[in-house]
């Protein structure tokens, strides 16, 4: 898979966040729902403060020795935590270098297949935050993701 490394400037996400690991048997479902929370429930379009209007997936606070567990966060950059409604959570993107890839197509197989060739790769994940941010006007069947993975400095 091709990349490119950048330099990303701290930026915090503000969202709604679970608990999972990479070997739950119902990690997909819980990231799902998620996902399907925030948009149902209309949780993106009364988030304030929106630095833009792309989504994010922010896979973070990975904190056992293989990296299977994290916090998953559904959510938007924001400029700000004032005037947001209770109950977001409030996570931080750490500045840093970061491997950047470009996927496209159906959003969930493209998301999917992604990582499971990232696991494969030799890469020097940080693991501090990895994020999955959704470019607008993307559809079901054809999105655009930029997806971003921590690296060691």
């Amino acid at each position: 898979m091709n990349y490119e490394v950048v330099e990303l400037e701290e930026k915090m996400v503000a969202g709604i966040s679970a608990r999972t690991s990479n070997d739950a048997p119902d990690a997909g479902m819980v990231i799902g729902s998620l996902w399907g929370r925030f948009f149902e429930e209309g949780i993106f379009f009364n988030i304030s403060n929106k630095v833009n209007e792309k989504s994010i997936g922010l896979y973070s606070d990975y904190n056992d020795e293989n990296m299977q567990e994290y916090q998953i966060t559904v959510g938007c950059e924001v400029s700000s935590t004032e005037r947001n409604q209770e109950g977001l959570t409030f996570t931080v993107i750490p500045k840093g270098k970061y491997a950047k890839f470009i996927v496209r197509g159906h959003m969930q197989k493209a998301v999917s297949e992604f990582w499971i060739k990232l696991w494969k790769m030799d890469l020097n994940r940080s693991f501090t935050g990895d994020f999955e941010e959704y470019q607008p006007g993307g559809t079901l069947e054809d999105s655009e993701i930029h997806m971003y993975i921590a690296l060691k400095e």
